[in-house]
C-alpha cells in the first residue's frame, strides 16, 4: 500500500540523516516530520522520508541529507540481492 507521501506524488527516498551543529540524533526524532526510521546509531539516522521533508531538514539546516535511494529501488535491490538477482 501506498504511504501519504506517494499518494500525493511526493518521492519517498530512504537517506541518511547527520545532525547538524546545534542538532541531535534524539533532536530529529523529536520533530513532527513524518520521518519513518529505519536504523537509528550515536551520530545519525536512516530514514524512509518524502523528498519535501528531508528538503525541509536541509532547509532549516537541522540536518545534511544523504539521499540513498528511492524506496522503490531500494527495497528492490535488498529483495533481488547486490547482484540485481542474476
Amino acid at each position: 500500500m501506498p504511504s501519504q507521501d506517494e499518494v500525493w506524488g511526493d518521492d519517498v527516498w530512504i537517506a541518511r540523516l547527520t545532525p547538524t551543529a546545534g542538532s541531535s540524533v534524539d533532536g530529529l526524532l523529536r520533530l513532527p516530520l513524518g520521518l519513518d526510521v529505519w536504523e537509528r546509531h550515536k551520530d545519525a539516522l536512516v530514514v524512509a522520508a518524502a523528498e519535501s521533508r528531508l528538503a525541509e531538514l536541509e532547509r532549516r539546516r537541522l540536518a545534511d541529507v544523504e539521499r540513498i535511494l528511492p524506496r522503490a529501488h531500494y527495497e528492490a535491490r535488498m529483495r533481488d540481492g547486490p547482484d540485481g538477482g542474476g
